[in-house]
């Protein structure tokens, strides 16, 4: 098939992936500047629950975004309405005298999705960028990898464009070409990955960004399929692998210690703690059990334990049997 190509040359990129996301769904290419101000604002009247002007002003102030100059009212209502509009969050007054202002909504900021992850991005970076004298005792993470490519995805996924990809596969230790409709992109451990589906074949892969040597655009578009649903193509996994593995209902038992940190930071959002005692926890699940969630389990170590379903107990036992065999000539 004969189309015009366009060869994309990755550009080093040194910011967050918020910068992205910010570019595409901000008005009429919004500066940065101004959504970093909006957040702020959202930030601070969620934390606070319910606050005047003259006391958002008052924290204003010890911001650098502030400039040292105060929200005058009218930009103040302005910024609400494109709150609004931006955010879907409604900034309401109490209306009884005291003039304190309140989100309406604001159950909103916790659900999944990418508005309420730019509300935390970005306002950890408006935390980390008020406290710059502070940045030899901050120790950060490394950001995603496969950045360079993420900006031109997304500009295809916007388009419905179809692209060509250089593709390495770590398991087959080979490099094919794929020409793909990009469907979605998700962000799992630092790497960011796209669910393309194969042009020829229909069938829909996962690619991981950093491993794509090559990318152009194609001159064609595609209809999104009517099918295909993120939400529902990853619906129970834990990470991006989504063989055919159905939807199961895993029993783990943890130990009292460990258990603390399933409570602040659970593995899925389906997980429920069913018993608890002095010594350990009893956790269920209803996930794919698929190698990224098996992953997710052998990282506890020996301070949990498969109790369901038996397969993947036996498969666990498996996998710290053969581990045992690696080690046990010490």
């Amino acid at each position: 098939m004969a189309d015009n190509q366009k060869k994309v040359k990755p550009v080093p990129y040194f910011g967050t992936p918020c910068d992205y996301l910010c570019t595409i769904i901000s008005k009429n290419g919004m500066a940065q500047n101004q959504m970093n101000k909006y957040v702020w604002l959202v930030d601070t009247i969620h934390r606070a629950g319910k606050i005047s002007l003259e006391d958002i002003n008052r924290k204003w102030l010890d911001n650098d975004l502030s400039e040292g100059i105060e929200i005058p009212k009218r930009t103040f209502h302005k910024w609400r309405i494109a709150i609004e509009e931006m955010f879907g969050l409604i900034i309401e007054n109490e209306n009884r005298g005291e003039y304190r202002y309140f989100i309406l909504n604001d159950d909103e900021i916790e659900k999944k999705g990418i508005k309420s992850w730019m509300i935390d991005t970005i306002s950890t970076s408006n935390l980390l960028i008020n406290n710059v004298s502070l940045k030899d005792r901050i120790i950060l993470e490394n950001m995603p990898s496969g950045r360079e490519y993420l900006q031109p995805i997304l500009g295809a996924m916007k388009q419905n464009r179809l692209i060509h990809i250089t593709y390495y596969n770590y398991w087959r230790g080979d490099e094919r070409q794929y020409y793909l409709m990009p469907l979605c992109v998700k962000l799992f451990r630092q790497r960011w990955y796209m669910v393309g589906q194969v042009w020829a074949s229909g069938e829909r892969l996962t690619f991981c960004l950093d491993r794509i040597k090559d990318f152009r655009f194609s001159s064609h578009t595609f209809d999104y399929p009517d099918d295909f649903s993120p939400e529902e193509y990853f619906d129970g996994c834990i990470g991006v692998i989504t063989e055919n593995v159905a939807i199961e209902e895993v029993e783990l038992k943890v130990s009292s210690n460990q258990a603390n940190y399933l409570r602040d930071l659970p593995m899925h959002e389906s997980q429920r703690e069913m018993e608890r005692n002095n010594e350990y926890s009893i956790f269920t699940l209803r996930v794919r059990p698929t190698f990224d969630f098996q992953q997710e389990l052998l990282w506890n170590r020996d301070e949990l334990e498969v109790m369901k379903p038996l397969w993947l107990r036996k498969e666990m036992a498996e996998i710290v049997k053969r581990m045992w065999n690696k080690y046990n000539t010490i």
